[in-house]
This record gives structure tokens, sequence and C-alpha cells, in this order.
């Protein structure tokens, strides 16, 4: 999934009104839906995400859209424990992001990535990820069933408009969805950014401040 077929792979993070970016999925075209819907009682969310059950890297029983988003500012990106090429430098630079946001992580800001493999990524395995890259806390390790991984997927932006390379799981996206819920604020930045482009695409979602021209947390 070649985060340059979507016109937000190409565009920085700009907000204006109430709304920065509109869905993706219409903003990406009507590709082919996850091979199992899920039913509306599992589902319901915010009209933007479903409410489907994860866990995570703890073994924790969570919703994605009650438990995880609502009313929060978020940076999500997708991932596999097994993935040797693209996942290690993009997790390395959003420790990076990570250890500048330390101080509000947990508390008004939340990191999550979601496993493209649910099927073979279970919580121990993506609890050993996080310790083989050192990460830190605050930042959540996810995964569940595989069709409501797929579903949030397509909720979030990260697809391909052509089959083909959307099933390429060597080809995923290196891109980061940042949000704040509460705003209903959206954009995407390129997980393997600078620290400080990714602070900037923040900067509409939560109080930042400047030191000596740099984007730091309040």
């Amino acid at each position: 999934m070649d985060p340059q077929s979507s016109p937000l792979g190409r565009r920085a993070c700009a907000f204006a009104g109430v709304a920065a970016v509109a869905g993706l999925a219409g903003l990406l075209g009507k590709p082919d839906k996850p091979s199992r819907a899920a039913s509306p009682s599992r589902a319901a969310g915010s009209g933007r995400f479903p409410d489907l059950p994860l866990l995570t890297h703890e073994g924790r029983q969570v919703r994605f859209y009650s438990d995880l988003v609502r009313g929060r500012t978020v940076l999500i990106n997708m991932m596999y424990a097994q993935c040797n090429d693209r996942c290690p430098p993009m997790t390395h630079n959003l420790k990076l992001v990570q250890q500048e946001l330390a101080p509000r992580l947990g508390r008004d800001v939340f990191m999550y990535s979601l496993s493209l493999l649910p099927e073979h990524d279970r919580p121990a395995d993506l609890a050993a990820y996080r310790r083989l890259h050192g990460v830190g806390p605050g930042w959540t390790f996810l995964t569940g069933d595989k069709a409501d991984v797929e579903a949030i997927r397509y909720a979030l932006g990260f697809y391909s408009r052509d089959p083909q390379l959307d099933a390429d799981i060597g080809q995923h996206t290196g891109m980061v969805r940042v949000g704040n819920e509460a705003l209903d604020r959206w954009c995407m930045v390129h997980a393997l950014q600078e620290t400080e482009s990714i602070l900037e695409a923040m900067a509409g979602l939560v109080p930042l401040a400047r030191v000596d021209g740099r984007v730091r947390v309040a």
C-alpha cells in the first residue's frame, strides 16, 4: 500500500474549520469492503470509526472507538511483529515522537499501533516486539479478529485503491493517522518524517509550545 496512492500521502496536514480532512474513504474512492462486515451491534461507534473489539499487547480487551479514540488525541499506525523491512525504522522514528510527547502520553495524547497480521500477532508477540524495540509506556499495540481489524484499517484510511497493491503486505503504507476526535480534526503524516514535522502536524490538536523556533510539548 504505497502512501503515494493517497492524496493525503502527498500533502501536509492542514486544518480548515472544524474538520481538517473529510473521511479518507471518500477521498480514496470505494474499494472492496473487508471480507466480513461486522454486525451493527458490534460495530456501532462514532459514524466515522467502528467500535470493534481489540486486544492490547497486555492481553486486555478494549473497543476501538469507545475505549481508545473517543474524546482523545491519537497517533495511529499499522505494523506487524514479523516485519523486518519497513516496520522497524518506522517504530524507531515514532519512538522519537514518543519521547517528545512523554509528559502527555497516557493523559491527553495516546499512541496506538495496530497489527496488519492479527491472525498471527498474539498479544505476546506484540509485547515481545515492544521489548525488542525499546518502546516505552504510553504506546499501545493492538491485535484482534482479522475481519474487525480490516474494518478498522479501512475506516482509518490505511488502504490503496488498487486491490492488488492493497493485498501486498510488503507494500503496506507507512502513514500515521493523527487526530483529535473531540474536535473531529484528522490528517496523515508519514511515519518516517522528522520528529519536528510530526509534532507540527499535531500543533492544531493539542497545546504545543515553540522553543527556539521548534515545536515542543507545552
